[in-house]
């Protein structure tokens, strides 16, 4: 009896090219799954990413960290703190020299110990001993006397007051906080005092006239 089936080397033969066909569209399109896969990120990878993204420094205290100072930079709240301690100790030795002078009496004695405290307040050098000594010498204690007969008088800018000072030394020498008046008992002393630092390193190292 004939038989219709292919033999079995032919069947083998046709199913082996199938297989390889098969096979062959499989890893093509394992290939490509492959390729996309690569081409787009997994999943764990952007959720890293977005949580790389969305987490903050802090600190060890586990606050948030403070924002660093740029580089090159001091830190300007810090130096502005120290600035105004600086002004506000300032002001306050000001505020203290002045409140002792008013606490000294109306006379040669309390004219020098006011301009003392001011004068220390303001690192003017003197002693007490150094201003009664050249007061003395120049206006025996008068804070109105008036020097009319010198060179100074005869240029129209006498010398005045206790330490015999003229206008434009007062000027130029006058001491904040002080009257703006030449004849002030505290004022003269005061710029007086500040003069002769300035030329002679300090008050009590004048004898003579200066």
């Amino acid at each position: 009896m004939l038989s219709f089936n292919l033999p079995r080397t032919a069947r083998i033969t046709r199913t082996t090219r199938a297989h390889k066909v098969a096979t062959v569209v499989l890893v093509a399109a394992g290939a490509t799954t492959a390729l996309t896969a690569t081409a787009q990120p997994s999943h764990a990878q952007t959720t890293a990413s977005h949580t790389a993204a969305a987490v903050k420094p802090v600190s060890a205290n586990g606050l948030p960290a403070a924002p660093k100072a740029d580089a090159g930079t001091t830190d300007g709240a810090n130096n502005s703190s120290v600035a105004d301690s600086i002004k506000v100790t300032a002001v306050a030795k000001q505020d203290d020299a002045a409140k002792k002078a008013t606490q000294h009496p109306d006379n040669l004695d309390g004219w020098i110990r006011a301009s003392l405290d001011i004068m220390h307040s303001k690192g003017i050098p003197g002693s007490y001993e150094g201003l009664q000594r050249n007061i003395m010498r120049e206006s025996n204690g008068n804070p109105n006397a008036v020097n009319d007969w010198d060179v100074n008088a005869v240029n129209g800018i006498p010398s005045k007051g206790l330490l015999q000072v003229i206008q434009p030394t007062f000027d130029t020498y006058h001491v904040e906080g002080t009257a703006k008046n030449l004849t002030d008992p505290i004022a003269n002393i005061t710029a007086a005092a500040n003069y002769a630092a300035d030329r002679y390193g300090s008050i009590d190292n004048v004898n003579s006239a200066y």
